[in-house]
């Protein structure tokens, strides 16, 4: 059974207050597999009762008492990184939207759309996938009015060996630098010599476009250090280093409408150490790049790092959290 912790809200009169109540009851009760396991009735609290019980979805109010929703969605994504996050607001303001997903939740419903599109946002949101109510929709969030925004791509690679990760990373990069965007390969020194021996075999010119910004490897051993505090991804380093490292990635595209693409294998690193937590965090992060630039991002683990059925549900909720999941 899946459970849920449902924060309450601040309202402006006890009758909405109970009106609101109602309706989400009664859209929980219509589903017997979901179980409202807790509730709380302001930030802090909300933070508290996601620590302790690690829920498998949180749905959330902006507006809620001495800590907002957006600050305690922060705060929760660290303390339990595996909870998915749905907002219930009224408010429309397209910012307030961008906020709220950039904290790593996805999805944002409108109290006035809750009736119809609250259970489409659950089933959504549990696989992974964004979901913005359709009256948000018209401003294609992420992108300016009228400005229609590439889909959410963030795809992971289970690998049985170096060849079969190769043959999915060779096309991705490749594809990238002949179109004239940008790429930013995230490895171990062993996986970047291999693919950059690979992609000079199709004929590209690696140096030249290393030279000019547009091939940009890094060492994952090395750059786990700079964000990572006691065992766990911090988010404000994260997004600082390698939204940096985008957006100069960007900056060297030769496309009208520049994209980047981006491989990683931290999260094979850190799942490889047992840290599941901090892997859930990072891919969480990853969707919060994904929904904050044009990116299209390729993960990669190694299936000898999972262990079974011990390991069955993390890596349900692994590929849960991507656009396109490939094993072989």
């Amino acid at each position: 059974m899946e459970q849920y912790l449902l924060s309450s809200i601040r309202v402006l009169t006890a009758d909405d207050f109970k009106d609101w109540r109602r309706q989400v009851r009664l859209l929980f009760q219509a589903r017997p597999e979901w179980q409202v396991i807790a509730e709380a009735s302001d930030g802090p609290e909300a933070i508290q009762k996601a620590k302790e019980l690690k829920p498998d979805l949180i749905v959330l109010d902006i507006g809620l008492p001495k800590l907002n929703g957006i600050e305690a969605a922060q705060r929760i994504c660290q303390v339990s990184p595996s909870s998915k996050i749905v907002f219930l607001s009224q408010n429309h303001d397209l910012d307030v939207v961008r906020a709220a997903l950039g904290t790593g939740a996805l999805g944002y419903v409108l109290k006035t759309d809750a009736r119809s599109e609250l259970p489409l946002a659950v089933d959504a949101v549990l696989q992974g996938k964004q979901f913005v109510s359709s009256n948000l929709k018209p401003y294609e969030f992420g992108a300016s009015p009228g400005e229609k925004k590439a889909p959410h791509r963030h795809e992971v690679q289970f690998y049985s060996d170096d060849t079969v990760l190769l043959d999915r990373l060779v096309p991705f990069v490749a594809a990238t630098l002949k179109t004239g965007d940008a790429a930013i390969v995230v490895a171990t020194e062993s996986h970047r010599g291999q693919l950059v021996r690979r992609l000079k075999e199709q004929g590209l010119d690696v140096d030249a476009e290393i030279k000019e910004g547009r091939y940009i490897p890094v060492d994952a051993d090395d750059t786990l250090s700079t964000f990572m505090i006691n065992d766990m991804p911090d988010s404000a380093r994260f997004l600082e280093i390698i939204g940096g490292l985008i957006e100069a990635a960007s900056k060297r595209g030769k496309t009208e409408h520049p994209r980047v693409a981006v491989f990683g294998e931290w999260v094979s690193l850190l799942w490889a150490e047992g840290k599941a937590d901090a892997v859930m965090r990072l891919e969480q992060l990853g969707n919060q790049l994904a929904t904050t630039y044009a990116v299209d991002i390729l993960c990669g683990y190694g299936l000898s790092v999972f262990r079974g059925e011990e390991d069955q549900h993390v890596f349900q909720s692994i590929c849960a959290e991507h656009s396109a999941v490939y094993s072989q």
